[in-house]
């Protein structure tokens, strides 16, 4: 996705009157696709992965850890997944921790 693109779905997704979940939100569809994600990350990392879902009072739908000894760098890896369309941000251990993908690595 360009930055133009990028730009213009969360302006699309911006609504002060829905800070938590958008218009159209639909808890199912996006409880499947996530649990998809939790199945699909277990079989990349060969283990099992601590997930939480449908937290309250947030736009995040819920996390996916993957554990650090899994992965190749040895820390651990967090996919928090957002109520908003397909939106998903990836840390390395500490959420936050870290300017850039290159400086996680």
């Amino acid at each position: 996705m360009s930055r133009a693109e990028l730009l213009a779905l969360l302006r699309e997704l911006d609504d002060p009157e829905r800070l938590e979940r958008p218009l159209h939100y639909d808890p199912a569809a996006t409880g499947l696709a996530f649990g998809g994600l939790v199945r699909r990350l277990e079989a990349d990392f060969g283990v099992p992965c601590e997930s939480e879902q449908d937290t309250g009072d947030s736009s995040e739908y819920g996390r996916v850890r993957g554990p650090a000894d899994a992965t190749v760098c040895g820390t651990r890896i967090v996919v928090c997944v957002s109520k908003f369309g397909s939106l998903a941000e990836v840390c390395a251990d500490d959420l936050g921790a870290f300017l850039s993908t290159d400086e996680a690595r």
